[in-house]
């Protein structure tokens, strides 16, 4: 299947920040975070992120953007806080004009939008994806050691991001991609390096180094799915373990990889790929040539009986089940459907031959 093209746009923030977005692909919203690096141009093309691109958009409505400092977003900002990330989320979703509760990617760093919003907002969040993620940045997590090998990395970037020779922000991005191939090291290090300042990423930087959310986790009432390397070398897998123990009934998946940012010809990438369609419950191929594969015997017969114009309690009496039971049947069939409500449902089915 060929890649979708993207459409981009732009949004203002509440405090005047002109903020880029892009979308891409069909199917049912799901917005990612903004996470370190992005240009939503650059990485298009990049082998480090085209992959993930592809991926997404051939099952979703893919909606990401690039964070204030970063990418086609205004560099020169001056507030970067976290709660300023959040709020840029919501302005994003907002922006996407979803039609119900949309599903959230946080990557990285993203993590902490992502959990910030769905505490914020629960009743607009279907589902959330974390992948790679931390509750507590590196300042908050290191003992003395790992704090001076934080400052040397800063140094680094001080002395030498914006320079043609990348063995200055080799330092930095050899951490991501310790396994990736000199084509994709080089194409990380260019992206890199066109997205943002020195001055801009250390102020980044730093000010990630210092996210500690973990009173948020317990209060995340949203189905969550956690996804982590087993030796990521920039978010060890203890903090992904952490997020999964700390947020309710959060699914934890361990997937084998040095990468912080999983890359296509590595055995961790499918296994990454069938965890999230398993999650919306959809499946690699079958979704494309049936797309009620995922729904079982009984939400099919709902489904059916929804067609019909039957109200949920009229189906209960129908097949002898609650219409507690029957609403939570329902609430099913949208999220693997991607839509939103019974109206949608019913056309779906009918544009899409539904027979039972």
């Amino acid at each position: 299947m060929s890649q979708p093209r993207q459409r981009i746009r732009f949004l203002h923030t509440s405090d005047g920040v002109k903020l880029a977005w892009a979308e891409a692909g069909t199917g049912p919203l799901l917005v990612k975070a903004a996470n370190w690096m992005t240009h939503l141009e650059f990485e298009w093309e990049s082998p480090t992120w085209r992959h993930w691109l592809r991926f997404f958009t051939e099952h979703f409505r893919y909606v990401r953007y690039d964070e204030r400092g970063c990418g086609l977003t205004d560099w020169n900002v001056p507030d970067l806080s976290l709660d300023r990330w959040i709020d840029d989320l919501e302005a994003v979703i907002e922006a996407s004009q979803p039609t119900g509760p949309v599903a959230l990617l946080g990557i990285s760093q993203g993590a902490a939008a992502c959990i910030g919003y769905a505490v914020r907002h629960p009743e607009r969040v279907s589902r959330m994806v974390l992948y790679g993620g931390y509750a507590r940045g590196y300042a908050e997590r290191s003992n003395p050691e790992g704090l001076r090998e934080f400052q040397v990395v800063i140094d680094a970037i001080r002395v030498g991001w914006g320079k043609e020779n990348p063995a200055f922000r080799q330092l930095f991005t050899s951490r991501f991609l310790p396994e990736g191939t000199p084509e994709q090291l080089a194409a990380f290090n260019e992206l890199c390096r066109r997205t943002t300042s020195a001055e801009v990423a250390v102020r980044i930087m730093e000010l990630r180094s210092k996210i500690n959310i973990i009173d948020l986790l317990d209060q995340v009432r949203v189905p969550t799915l956690v996804i982590h390397g087993d030796r990521d070398h920039v978010t060890p897998a203890s903090e992904g373990r952490l997020l999964a123990s700390r947020i309710p009934d959060a699914q934890f998946v361990e997937v084998p990889s040095m990468n912080h940012v999983l890359l296509e010809h590595e055995p961790a990438w499918p296994r990454f790929q069938d965890a999230v369609l398993d999650f919306f419950g959809m499946t690699g191929g079958s979704r494309a040539e049936d797309p009620f594969a995922a729904l079982s015997p009984r939400e099919r017969e709902i489904l059916l009986k929804i067609t019909e114009g039957l109200s949920n309690a009229q189906i209960g009496e129908r097949l002898s089940i609650s219409e507690k039971t029957v609403r939570n049947h329902v609430s099913s069939i949208y999220d693997k459907l991607g839509v939103w409500s019974r109206a949608q449902a019913m056309v779906f089915a009918r544009d899409h031959r539904f027979q039972g």
